[in-house]
């Protein structure tokens, strides 16, 4: 079942007299589960195509659908439930909020959902144990590696059991142990949850971790990839 369409899209960025021609003509289908890498140079669109993914910007032109629903002109207030309920995210430097402990990061989009008490603490403290922190429950980020606080921001992420967990560098600020350790966990989720994972990545650890390729350069997708 394909839960992402994304048909013949454009993207255009001007600043001052200057555009920008982000995407040209994009089309892609991710199906659920999938686990896939949007790879290529700087500047090849692979984070601009993942924003849009993300319903966090629109296209000049095209169509995005999620699970069947055409996203791209959606009100504000709409692609902002549909991000709280189906979309995680996992950004490049964490993003956790500083004065929160661990618990309480990963229990807060359950929170903004209004997920009951009972089951935000049963789901909080199941998804600290899966990412190997069930100890640091109560730690700040200040009091975490790098690594932990990217374990963190996975659990976060599949909290609100999203369709979808959109991933931009995740393993950039990572040494080379930690973002395996970070591989490892999200593959090991996808295969026990079902939730699709989609990196934006120039990280070569991260593209053989992933079991379908896509290939951008300026703009365009030059390789689909095989779905694995």
């Amino acid at each position: 079942m394909e839960i992402i369409q994304v048909e013949n899209v454009t993207k255009t960025y001007k600043i001052g007299e200057v555009e920008t021609h982000a995407l040209n003509g994009v089309s892609l289908a991710v199906e659920q589960g999938e686990f896939a890498a949007l790879v290529g140079p700087s500047g090849s669109g692979k984070t601009t195509l993942l924003q849009l993914i993300g319903v966090l910007d629109k296209p000049n032109s095209g169509i995005v659908k999620i699970n069947g629903q055409d996203v791209t002109n959606l009100k504000a207030n709409k692609r902002a439930d549909l991000r709280k309920e189906e979309i995680g995210f996992i950004f490049q430097f964490f993003a956790l909020i500083p004065v929160l402990n661990a618990y309480e990061n990963v229990e807060l989009p359950l929170l903004l959902n209004g997920v009951a008490a009972k089951e935000r603490k049963e789901r909080t403290l199941s998804l600290l144990d899966a990412v190997g922190l069930a100890d640091r429950a109560k730690h700040r980020p200040d009091q975490m590696s790098g690594g932990e606080q990217q374990r963190v921001a996975i659990a976060r992420a599949l909290a609100p059991e999203p369709l979808m967990v959109l991933a931009d560098e995740p393993t950039a600020n990572l040494d080379t142990a930690n973002g395996e350790q970070a591989m490892d966990i999200m593959k090991r989720l996808n295969e026990e949850t079902g939730t699709a994972f989609i990196f934006a990545t120039h990280d070569p650890r991260v593209m053989d971790y992933a079991r379908r390729v896509v290939t951008m350069q300026d703009g365009r997708i030059i390789d689909n990839g095989a779905a694995g």
